[in-house]
């Protein structure tokens, strides 16, 4: 459910929608890591100017850890 969200939401920002990639990586502690793969180009305009994109994603996905329990880390890549 997160990694689809995240994934629909890097797509409708980035340039070249077609080459975002999700990993989710489960960690000790109740922690997942979210990596989104994306084109070199694309990079910046996901993390946003002074992180604001990135920022605003991870505040959403807090939310999510009252409903079911899990912190979450979020990676942004370019592969």
């Amino acid at each position: 459910m997160v990694q689809d969200f995240v994934r629909e939401y890097a797509k409708k920002i980035a340039n070249y929608p077609e080459a975002i990639e999700i990993k989710l990586e489960n960690l000790e502690d109740n922690t997942c890591e979210i990596t989104i793969l994306a084109d070199p180009q694309d990079v910046g305009r996901l993390i946003g100017r002074d992180g604001k994109m990135v920022g605003s994603l991870k505040t959403f996905i807090s939310g999510l850890k009252a409903k079911d329990g899990k912190n979450y880390k979020i990676a942004i890549q370019a592969h």
